[in-house]
């Protein structure tokens, strides 16, 4: 459904230490470095078909995180949710709600951690069983 997300940011130096460190727990390798024609710094991320990406805002103001909005990152178990957690918050990320662990709900048992990265902007990892999937 979805080709790429893009969050902003206001140091792109900062944010690439961040999602170089994170990303890297989900198989991510080095992002492809963009400047737009209006001289915005970009930084995109693939894997497995899909981009995460990185941007300086282009309407020059600052970035900020979106309220109620959270992006989800796939896990293959329990402890790359857990991985990619303590390798946020190593790296400058915020850990947000309940701590990282197994969550049950209406769809089934989700193994699930939030943090925020440095510019606030909320990733979730999530890993459901295969017993679970619909």
């Amino acid at each position: 459904m979805f080709s790429h997300v893009m969050v902003g940011t206001n140091d792109i130096e900062r944010s690439k230490r961040f999602y170089d460190a994170v990303l890297a727990v989900l198989g991510a390798g080095e992002p492809v470095h963009n400047r737009n024609a209006t001289g915005q710094n970009r930084l995109f991320y693939r894997h497995d078909g899909m981009s995460f990406c990185i941007s300086e805002p282009i309407n020059g103001e600052r970035a900020c995180g979106a309220n109620g909005g959270t992006i989800g990152f796939k896990c293959s178990s329990p402890e790359q949710v857990q991985k990619f957690h303590d390798v946020a918050v190593a790296h400058g990320g915020t850990s947000i709600e309940q701590p990282p662990g197994l969550r049950e709900g209406n769809l089934g048992p989700l193994y699930l951690a939030y943090v925020r990265d440095p510019d606030g902007n909320k990733l979730c990892a999530l890993h459901r069983p295969a017993s679970s999937r619909r």
